[in-house]
């Protein structure tokens, strides 16, 4: 099964965009802002958190740009007026960190200030390395220049990152720490699943025990287990931490880890640029390529 759920994986650039959209339905909220909104209404109905974003990223248009900083603004106003249980993400080179560092940092920090008035928490995502110093210098610039509400992510795959976690500390920063998705060269990243694994459970006792709030986001039963026990070794509070997960993806682990009191908070995107995301999706989880399966045979 796991050779012809990675067969169809390699099959995806020959499998027509109307299938892929019909398996993107499992991971993304829908086109528009309020399609979010219902998905994280219907979570919180379930004692589950959201983090919303607007798909797009690595814009090299100003325009482009501008219109996603307008997106953003949008959804810090629906988070308020809805009053949510949800944060906004944001990809920084949709912003123009690509095209301009003070031009991405004015859009970005004129959206965690719009956030900061309404309450509302800001996560900048990380994305590939060639923006991961240019990532973290916003964090550091948003920090000093007085903001609290923003929050960073951390890739464990990256050699860098222990350097990276040390130099944050002490921001006490919010952190989403995840494995990484992005193909990287291994003279950057480790390649090995094992060596991931090792380097995301060290990452996360560096977080806990540097004073900062760490979000455990990953889909990987043994990583689950081990921050599991870390909470129960530490004795920490439920407000110290936070598991992160996908929509769409290992629900049914989601709903226990919810039951045994922690709390969840599911990555709940929206927007046009759905192939992107959704062919990156079925590339991390092959196990659901089945899903691809049954919409070429089914329609559905």
């Amino acid at each position: 099964m796991q050779l012809f759920n990675q067969l169809v994986v390699a099959a995806l650039p020959v499998v027509p965009k109307s299938v892929v959209k019909i398996v993107a339905k499992r991971y993304i909220a829908g086109s528009s802002l309020s399609d979010a909104v219902r998905v994280t209404q219907n979570l919180m109905s379930n004692g589950i958190g959201s983090t919303i974003d607007v798909l797009g990223e690595f814009v090299t248009e100003r325009p482009r740009a501008l219109h996603e900083t307008s997106m953003s603004r949008d959804v810090v106003d629906a988070i308020k007026r809805h009053s949510l249980d949800s944060y906004l993400s944001i990809k920084p080179t949709s912003l123009g960190l690509g095209i301009d560092f003070d031009f991405a940092y004015q859009n970005i920090s004129g959206v965690v200030a719009a956030a900061r008035e309404r309450g509302v928490f800001v996560r900048m995502d990380m994305e590939n390395t060639p923006y991961t110093d240019a990532t973290l210098d916003v964090y550091r610039r948003l920090r000093r220049d007085g903001f609290d509400n923003i929050g960073v992510v951390i890739q464990a795959y990256l050699r860098r990152s222990e350097q990276d976690v040390r130099s944050l500390l002490d921001y006490a920063p919010s952190v989403r720490l995840c494995k990484g998705i992005y193909v990287e060269d291994a003279s950057v990243a480790f390649k090995d699943a094992d060596k991931i694994r090792r380097s995301y459970r060290s990452l996360l006792r560096l977080l806990v025990d540097g004073g900062a709030t760490p979000h455990i986001a990953t889909h990987d039963e043994a990583l689950i287990a081990d921050a599991e026990g870390l909470v129960r070794e530490r004795n920490l509070d439920r407000m110290q931490y936070e598991f992160q997960m996908l929509l769409g993806v290992r629900e049914d682990r989601r709903d226990t880890l919810v039951r045994d009191g922690h709390r969840m908070r599911i990555y709940v995107p929206f927007g046009e640029d759905w192939y992107g995301y959704s062919t990156r999706r079925l590339k991390e989880n092959p196990q659901v390529a089945g899903y691809v399966a049954k919409a070429i045979l089914t329609g559905r």
